[in-house]
């Protein structure tokens, strides 16, 4: 009896021991994968888009899409678009201020707010005309980054910001609603969006 209580002693201890060192070696060797959501709503029209896209599949399919103004991960804008503003210099001074509301406007028709809040560049928009559009964008700073970080100055580099994604936390990215359509981007570790 007592050989076989020690035996089963024994037997436990191997087994802790042997989890106990597995255990940080497992999780280390499996990284919990981050999923890209898309989901658009269309109540007019009755439909509805889900989009659950693991986001090292999404940095992998990036590079190879060569189609109108996105080339190899990269999104060229128009020249004109940023009309002699140097972009790089103003998310430079916004990195490295501190957290505050740094642009609020309000019109009749329009209300907008740019601020930088727990290292995360925020944008509001809403719009007071009948369609009531309301934007809410929440990008971290590091995929912001990401974004100018190797391109010419007419550039945005979406598979950099894809890959820096995958380091951020659960959050909403992008909502929009008006009066029929609603449309959440949002980045977490959950294959489905439900």
């Amino acid at each position: 009896m007592r050989k076989g209580i020690r035996a089963i002693g024994v037997c436990g201890v191997l087994a802790l021991t042997m989890s106990n060192l597995a255990g940080p070696a497992m999780a280390a060797a499996a990284p919990t994968e981050r999923y890209l959501h898309v989901k658009v709503d269309n109540a007019s029209k009755g439909e509805s888009v889900n989009v659950n896209l693991p986001l090292s599949m999404a940095a992998a399919i990036l590079p190879t899409v060569n189609k109108g103004s996105l080339h190899n991960g990269h999104v060229t804008i128009g020249e004109a678009d940023f009309n002699g503003v140097d972009v790089r210099a103003i998310l430079d001074a916004i990195r490295n201020a501190p957290d505050n509301e740094f642009v609020t406007v309000k019109e009749k028709d329009q209300d907008v707010r740019v601020a930088k809040s727990n290292g995360n560049l925020i944008v509001h928009v809403l719009d007071k005309t009948k369609d009531g559009e309301k934007v809410d964008v929440t990008v971290p700073m590091k995929v912001v980054d990401a974004l100018f970080s190797t391109t010419k100055d007419n550039e945005l580099d979406v598979a950099a910001a894809i890959r820096a994604l995958s380091d951020a936390g659960d959050a909403v990215l992008v909502t929009v609603q008006d009066a029929t359509e609603h449309v959440r981007i949002w980045i977490d570790s959950h294959s489905s969006s439900e």
